[in-house]
């Protein structure tokens, strides 16, 4: 329990906000921990990021988590910056710390995190499919990890390079593009597949070997079509709800210091999607 005689209040600032399902996650997780904390969920504008944030700060919340266009849109409004926002150019989680508010990407961490359970990342090449912010994130992680070599794929040839050229300045990471012409094949070298939302179906079906470990970065009732297709041909795949699980853990731990239970969040997950 908590010694404050306030409670402690964790918000989810979205836009849209309807359908997420960090409040249902975070509710279970606090009752567990037996904190005496509360969740809310705000439907915020774009245009208003600032002041939502400055509301965050003024009201003394413990932290908030942003979804939607609210991610990129607030990066000017906190004090701090962690690596991996700046990386990513998104904010997935502010916490509030004594010199100010800060900004932390968790995604590519929830990412490498559900890669672990199924696999070590370090010393394998990468295919990061979207080189959007969830891209960026998941390339940097992998990086850090000890990936031998990450190539990346993505509908904006420039925003391909640029997330090359950023990883090239990571530990030296080897560091590819790959032509996003036609149907994209999985290099024979590589190990590791992520597939960002954008992914749709475009992966070519006979690149995709049984000894691949793919993670499926949308979060769903059901797999994605190129997840389903990798599964349907043999290889590991890791499901968006056991990413989202794991990076919410994450967010959990960072926000109340409580290790939650996983397993307990996949399970929850599991039922506000049904």
């Amino acid at each position: 329990m908590t010694s404050s005689a306030l409670q402690e209040i964790i918000a989810l600032l979205g836009c849209p906000a309807a359908g997420n399902p960090a409040q249902y996650l975070f509710e279970r997780a606090i009752e567990a921990a037996e904190l005496d904390w509360r969740f809310v969920t705000c439907d915020v504008a774009e245009a208003d990021v600032a002041e939502a944030i400055a509301g965050v700060r003024v009201l003394g919340l413990r932290g908030c988590l942003l979804s939607g266009r609210l991610r990129s849109a607030a990066m000017p409004h906190v004090s701090i910056t962690s690596p991996s926002a700046a990386f990513a150019g998104a904010i997935s989680l502010i916490e509030r710390r004594p010199d100010g508010l800060a900004g932390h990407m968790t995604d590519g961490r929830g990412i490498v995190e559900a890669v672990r359970a199924h696999g070590d990342p370090t010393g394998k090449a990468a295919f990061v499919i979207g080189a959007d912010a969830c891209g960026r994130a998941a390339a940097l992680e992998l990086a850090l990890a000890g990936a031998a070599a990450i190539v990346v794929a993505d509908p904006h040839a420039a925003a391909a390079a640029s997330l090359v050229e950023a990883l090239t300045a990571v530990h030296g990471t080897q560091a590819s593009t790959l032509d996003w012409a036609g149907q994209l094949a999985v290099p024979d070298h590589v190990g590791i597949v992520v597939l960002c939302p954008i992914a749709t179906t475009r992966v070519s079906p006979e690149s995709l070997r049984p000894d691949l470990l793919v993670a499926d970065a949308t979060l769903a009732g059901q797999l994605s079509a190129a997840a389903a297709l990798a599964a349907d041909r043999g290889c590991c795949v890791v499901d968006g709800i056991e990413i989202h699980a794991a990076q919410t853990a994450i967010e959990f731990h960072a926000l109340t210091g409580v290790e939650p239970d996983a397993e307990m969040l996949r399970e929850a997950l599991e039922e506000f999607l049904s």
